[in-house]
């Protein structure tokens, strides 16, 4: 990873204090903020009375992942800009994903799934939260593999480079280089994401739970997870392959070294031998 993505979660809270819903749990690695849209309902702001259809609500993750609740595609870019300010190690490109989140109170069982959608019925704060923390996680895992896609890519040219010459050129400097990314991209997942913390919400609540694992089921984490760990592997394998060329080649060298040490020597011997004898 060429830089590590963070967002600080402390200054995003002290400068947007007013909108911070308090934390229920133990989770430390992000944060839920509610806005309230005065302009959708002037009166109700005046009276004091919050409508919940009316507010808008942005889960932010440490590692980067920001999830938008009731959030127009027109808007999403002005509270992307709150978090910007927050934000280190931007990537140059946003990725997008959208999933539908419908209310329906008559709904006769607690939640129903669908083909990008699920509907509840009733979505509160800890739902927002149970949901969101899925929706991140997804995302984010989506950017790892493609950085771990992007090193498969280049040992499969480096190999089908040295199918054609029988050699390949590489600085060890440039292999450890790899060595780290790959380590890194995996320990990110793991301890960044958390994504193999079962939700503290899902853990007091069946509810919570239900909808926790459901959404893991749809966006196929444990699945992805696998892909990227044995593209990992594949990753590992190439390196190590690769390492023990590179020191075959230093050892090659080095022992190249010490016969032309000992030819110079030799030489020497002989060129004295030679001036004593005349």
């Amino acid at each position: 990873m060429p830089r590590e993505i963070c967002i600080n979660l402390k200054s995003l809270q002290s400068q947007n204090s007013f909108n911070v819903i308090p934390p229920t749990s133990r989770a430390t690695n992000y944060v839920v903020l509610r806005y309230y849209d005065v302009k959708g309902d002037p009166e109700g702001f005046k009276a004091g009375i919050i409508d919940e259809s009316h507010c808008h609500y942005m889960v932010v993750f440490q590692y980067g992942s920001i999830v938008l609740f009731n959030v127009s595609d027109h808007e999403a870019d002005g509270y992307l800009k709150i978090v910007e300010k927050h934000a280190s190690g931007l990537l140059p490109e946003m990725r997008k994903d959208d999933y539908a989140v419908v209310e329906k109170p008559t709904l006769e069982t607690w939640m129903q799934g669908g083909l990008d959608f699920i509907i509840l019925r009733d979505l509160s704060i800890d739902g927002i939260r149970t949901i969101g923390s899925v929706l991140g996680q997804s995302i984010a895992l989506d950017y790892y593999i493609r950085q771990v896609d992007g090193m498969v890519a280049e040992f499969t040219d480096i190999n089908r480079g040295m199918e054609k010459t029988g050699t390949f050129t590489m600085e060890r400097k440039k292999l450890f280089q790899l060595v780290g990314k790959a380590n890194s991209n995996l320990a990110d997942v793991i301890l960044k994401l958390g994504l193999f913390e079962r939700s503290d919400i899902a853990w007091k609540n069946a509810n919570y739970a239900q909808i926790w694992e459901y959404l893991r089921d749809e966006y196929e984490l444990t699945q992805r997870f696998g892909n990227l760990d044995f593209k990992l592997k594949f990753v590992e394998h190439n390196i190590r392959f690769l390492q023990e060329i590179l020191q075959n080649r230093k050892s090659d060298f080095l022992e190249w070294l010490i016969i032309i040490l000992i030819s110079v020597e030799i030489l020497i011997s002989v060129y004295n031998i030679v001036q004593e004898q005349m």
